[in-house]
């Protein structure tokens, strides 16, 4: 657990030091291929629904399987898995992204560019850039994100090593590129978003906590008790009710999703983010990551 620790750390120093690769990053070829099993299994339009669904399902474990094993088998070599387990967490963690996306957000509407920062905003968010509100947006963002882009990489580093971690980024890749419940994806992209659901099961909840523990915890515990089983995703709704209690925010509302509005449950409890509340949720994560490696350290010590 000692070692876990250490590679855990590295990682995220490494992650914090390079942030994601400019060049040649896996992620790029790995949605190239997606695109490619995608337009192979889905099918002609006389599939039907549940036919449509084996073929995603198919095409998931294509997808999944054969890179798993690939980093399982890397992480158990002798002396160069340690180095291959550094470099599988440090490709799927994006602590230093987020900060990296977000923050230029705060800057333009500090600059009073409001245009500017709803551009960058729905890069963030699948929302119509015009109806965007970039403070909100953005900070539910990063408390979301915390969970899909940090802890929940960190979580199955930590459970599976470097294979788990792989394992969690492609599946969350796969989901956000087949989860959609569109016409096109509802039932091609059904496996994706259902195994998605899963492995983020016990990090949301474990990121929905740590967010309590590091803010307002009474409200942060009652937001994510009593507002989160209304939230469309069983995953995001902890996550983000625990996080906007945890920072005295009230998130959520309406939003506008390819020219339609949709109203969404409200979340938290106090007033709306405002530009400076950006930042906050990127302390808050910032402070839980590394409550999630003091509390790792100290488990790896104890079994020294």
């Amino acid at each position: 657990m000692l070692i876990t620790a250490l590679l855990a750390l590295a990682a995220v120093l490494l992650d914090w030091w390079w942030g994601e690769p400019r060049r040649w990053h896996p992620l790029v070829g790995f949605g190239w291929l997606s695109d490619l099993v995608e337009r192979s299994f889905y099918g002609s339009e006389n599939v039907t629904p549940r036919g449509r669904k084996l073929r995603g399902v198919i095409a998931l474990m294509l997808m999944l399987v054969p890179f798993t094993a690939i980093a399982a088998a890397l992480a158990a070599l002798p002396y160069v898995g340690m180095v291959f387990s550094l470099l599988m967490l440090y490709f799927a963690i994006g602590h230093r992204s987020l900060h990296d996306h977000a923050r230029p957000i705060a800057t333009a509407l500090q600059d009073g560019d409001d245009a500017k920062a709803r551009h960058l905003t729905s890069h963030l968010v699948s929302r119509d850039s015009a109806a965007i509100n970039p403070p909100g947006a953005a900070t539910e963002s990063v408390l979301e994100n915390g969970n899909d882009g940090v802890f929940g990489a960190l979580f199955w580093f930590i459970v599976a090593g470097g294979a788990g971690a792989i394992l969690y980024r492609l599946a969350n890749t796969l989901d956000a590129m087949w989860g959609y419940r569109s016409e096109r994806y509802v039932a091609f992209g059904w496996g994706a978003a259902r195994f998605d659901d899963l492995l983020n099961y016990f990090p949301a909840r474990l990121t929905a906590l740590t967010y309590a523990l590091l803010g307002n915890s009474r409200r942060a515990l009652h937001c994510w008790r009593t507002q989160a089983p209304d939230w469309e995703s069983p995953n995001a709704g902890p996550v983000m009710a625990a996080g906007a209690g945890a920072l005295n925010l009230m998130m959520g509302g309406p939003a506008r999703y390819r020219g339609e509005w949709h109203q969404r449950p409200v979340l938290g409890a106090g007033i709306p983010a405002v530009v400076g509340d950006i930042e906050r949720a990127l302390t808050l994560v910032r402070h839980g990551v590394f409550l999630w490696l003091v509390v790792l350290a100290a488990v790896g010590l104890a079994y020294v």
